[in-house]
């Protein structure tokens, strides 16, 4: 992994010049109030981080300070035809928090937001990808959200669930316990997929 920036320099945009690149992806549910955490743990690991979010998921973020602290616009719609790329290229994604819609439709292939555009992308383009469902114990009894997740683990998506990780809450329950959201369990997993994805 490339040392992290030194204290005091900021991590995103032109500072970040030749750190590796992560996408933080994040859905509509109630951690993704708190995605900064895991942009600041990140960037304190030595990534450039870019923030996306779903067109839902907008609206639990502060768009302006994940801006100011990753120095990239926070993206959640397709640019329009013949628009450059205003982010850089991937090297890893984390999608947390994942909703059940999102982690259903990405196993089903379907592109129909820039969020899922990526990551049904990202198979094709080998990135070793972490998901972290946010969801509650109803939702979460579906049977095909349990076989999406095996679907996505068995094409080598490493995905955060069971045993207790995440905890789910009751429906209805909101976001009480966003402060036991394990963000930084994402980073270690991807930490440990990196030499089996650089292998592959």
């Amino acid at each position: 992994m490339t040392t992290p920036p030194a204290a005091g320099t900021r991590a995103g945009g032109p500072a970040a010049a030749g750190l590796p690149v992560l996408y933080v992806i994040a859905c509509a549910a109630p951690p993704a109030a708190e995605v900064g955490e895991l942009a600041g743990q990140a960037q304190r690991r030595g990534w450039d981080v870019c923030v996306l979010t779903t067109p839902a998921g907008r609206r639990f973020t502060d768009v302006a300070a994940l801006e100011r602290l990753t120095g990239h616009p926070v993206r959640s719609e397709y640019k329009n035809p013949g628009e450059p790329d205003v982010l850089p290229p991937a090297d890893a994604i984390i999608v947390a928090p994942a909703t059940v819609n999102t982690i259903n439709k990405w196993a089903a292939g379907i592109c129909d937001t820039l969020a899922l555009g990526i990551l049904v992308e990202a198979f094709g383009k080998r990135l070793p990808v972490v998901a972290l469902p946010s969801t509650n114990h109803a939702h979460a009894a579906h049977p095909v959200f349990t076989e999406n997740i095996g679907k996505l683990r068995s094409w080598g998506v490493t995905v955060l669930f069971g045993g207790g990780v995440p905890a789910l809450p009751e429906p209805d329950a909101g976001g009480a316990d966003l402060d036991q959201f394990p963000w930084s369990a994402t980073l270690d997993a991807l930490g440990a997929s990196l030499p089996r994805a650089v292998a592959d």
